[in-house]
């Protein structure tokens, strides 16, 4: 009797949690799953017409479409510079704070503080800044110099990737204090005890149980670079020069002439990339991890 009576509990459970799981569902079949079958059938058809299927035609003429390339190599660039950077940094700096320094609140308000000033006076900051007759250029003729445009040189790309690291570099360093706030200290204590160093703790055995943070912040770093597209935009429009022309640039220009199968083969490519770089991250991370969690 009761076990019959634990069974039809566990079924009335089972029963409520599924019909509780029934709103999230659908909420992400009409704005997720539809919307992005709705892309991908706009990328095999060849206008919102006539919807005559082209298979990968589409995917086909991107290729071959220059203003794509150039912004896929830039983006490339950018977020293989940015993002390790914003990672390394935002780790060193965590810790660092981790000692007990004099002024750690103090400089933890300091990194901090540019996740409270909005992008529109971030993007007014650099403008003063890297202006053709800014602040670097006005230091650089005071000592002799010959300024330059920087938002139209070979350098505009560093521009961008100096906001995007003071913009994001404290927030990652926040999670990783956490985490290693987190770590055993026992197991620290033990092996001090044994002899190993500081950079020998760090290496081995901090470092693991860092694991899923180090994940963490390099698929929100990852996400972030592909914001950067509304301070780009702000500082040099919809055409920026050269280095600064980003994917997000070629989705928006594409979008405004009503291209919806070249931005819909571009959009799935880029599904494609992200899923690909977060497996690649996920199974990495597992590998680092699981003796950690053993």
């Amino acid at each position: 009797m009761n076990k019959r009576n634990d069974q039809c509990g566990r079924r009335g459970e089972r029963l409520f949690s599924n019909i509780c799981i029934i709103p999230s569902l659908l909420g992400v079949m009409a704005f997720f799953l539809v919307p992005f079958g709705i892309v991908i059938y706009y990328s095999m058809i060849n206008n919102p017409i006539s919807h005559n299927f082209v298979g990968l035609d589409n995917y086909t003429k991107l290729m071959h479409t220059t203003a794509f390339t150039k912004a896929v190599n830039h983006t490339a660039r950018f977020t293989l510079i940015a993002v390790p950077l914003a990672l390394i940094l935002s780790l060193w700096l965590a810790v660092i704070l981790e000692r007990n320094i004099k002024g750690k609140s103090v400089f933890r308000t300091f990194f901090l503080s540019p996740l409270m000033v909005p992008t529109a006076s971030i993007v007014l900051v650099w403008q003063v800044i890297f202006h053709n007759h800014g602040t670097i250029n006005q230091i650089i003729e005071a000592f002799g110099g010959s300024g330059i445009d920087w938002l139209k040189s070979a350098h505009c790309q560093v521009i961008i990737i100096f906001m995007f690291l003071w913009k994001n570099i404290g927030y990652n360093m926040i999670l990783f204090m956490s985490a290693l706030a987190s770590v055993p200290r026992d197991i620290l204590e033990v092996a001090e005890l044994e002899g190993a160093g500081k950079i020998y703790q760090f290496f081995h055995i901090k470092l693991r149980y860092l694991s899923p943070t180090i994940l963490f912040v390099l698929i929100l770093s990852l996400i972030n670079s592909f914001k950067i597209f509304r301070e780009v935009y702000l500082l040099t429009g919809e055409y920026p020069y050269g280095k600064m022309y980003m994917l997000q640039h070629f989705m928006n220009n594409t979008f405004e002439k009503l291209d919806y199968q070249k931005l819909s083969a571009a959009a799935v490519l880029f599904c494609l990339v992200m899923i690909v770089v977060i497996t690649v991250l996920l199974v990495t991370e597992n590998h680092f991890g699981k003796d950690v969690e053993n």
